[in-house]
């Protein structure tokens, strides 16, 4: 009954073109989330509701971004009734290695078929789970003769990514909207362009290049010249095979201008926290951040780190 509530509301928007098409997506929504890690054979209601919901995913004229509207406007929704939204961006592989499907191509390894997706999940700083609000999903070219793939930079889905989230919070100027990623997402042109929209979305980066600062050297020597700020500590959760521990690390913040092309730049702010004290045989846990927000106190720098620690929900996303 909860499922069946849930689909009822998360997708009253619903719009397939077709009454019965939207009655048959709703149908599916409802068991696929009262047995989510079933087959569909075994979500399915016999086997005469197995051919249809086989049927509706063979449809061409259904479009998966057309499911996923109703969805994306209620997490909308949700993200209005909150001062602060992370918006957490990561691609992960979705393997269909062995099956026959058309459209697939080559992941990681080349050998591998599938798809890529990139979807943008909304958590509350408390990690609170919103919804989805956007998503990129391809399967990649396979290479040219020069080793090359054919098609539209992929790097280009985190600018992308950011432009979505600009719009969204022009629409929603009572909640502060967060652009959060990790390391690939360390690109020039996404800081241009946050710049160039004067930021009506915040940005939080995790920092992949030591970029030369003009007349100054390096981005990570300069941001950690002078004394620390002080520290701050909190237990990190088990995972991977790592087990749940004590984090105590040294703060560092520096507003600084990174070169953006011959004659622009770009201001940021360089976080770098790292870890003292970690166990023997233990790699200290060391985050560099960049971000467009000013952080002058210890407590503006801590919140930050936090809302880069939330990233990690969109990890656990992609597991689920």
């Amino acid at each position: 009954m909860a499922s069946a509530d849930w689909a009822a509301t998360e997708f009253a928007q619903l719009d397939l073109g077709d009454a019965r098409l939207n009655r048959r997506a709703r149908t599916m929504m409802e068991r696929f989330a009262a047995n989510p890690t079933a087959s569909i054979p075994e979500a399915c209601d016999g086997w005469g509701e197995t051919i249809a919901a086989y049927r509706f995913l063979g449809n061409e004229s259904v479009d998966w971004r057309d499911i996923m509207a109703p969805h994306w406007q209620q997490t909308q929704l949700r993200m209005q009734n909150e001062p602060v939204v992370l918006c957490l961006q990561d691609t992960t592989e979705l393997n269909f290695n062995g099956q026959e499907i058309e459209g697939l191509g080559p992941l990681s390894y080349d050998s591998q078929r599938g798809m890529y997706l990139h979807p943008t999940y909304a958590v509350t700083p408390a990690r609170t789970a919103l919804g989805v609000v956007d998503a990129w999903m391809w399967a990649r070219e396979k290479r040219n003769k020069d080793g090359q793939r054919d098609g539209p930079k992929e790097s280009v889905r985190w600018v992308e990514g950011y432009d979505r989230i600009a719009e969204m919070a022009q629409e929603m100027p009572g909640t502060r909207l967060v652009y959060v990623a990790d390391r690939e997402a360390d690109l020039m042109p996404l800081m241009q362009r946050a710049q160039y929209l004067d930021h009506p979305a915040d940005w939080l980066v995790r920092a992949a290049h030591n970029r030369c600062v003009p007349d100054h050297g390096k981005l990570f020597d300069v941001a950690t010249s002078e004394a620390p700020m002080g520290e701050i500590s909190f237990t990190m959760a088990s995972r991977h095979g790592i087990k749940e521990r004590l984090v105590r690390q040294q703060l560092w913040a520096r507003r600084v201008e990174l070169a953006a092309g011959k004659s622009s730049a770009v201001s940021v702010t360089c976080i770098v926290a790292r870890e003292v004290g970690a166990p023997a045989g233990t790699k200290p846990v060391e985050w560099r951040l960049l971000t467009n927000r000013h952080a002058s106190s210890l407590d503006e720098v801590n919140e930050l780190i936090d809302w880069y620690r939330a990233r990690w929900e969109i990890e656990m996303l992609f597991d689920i």
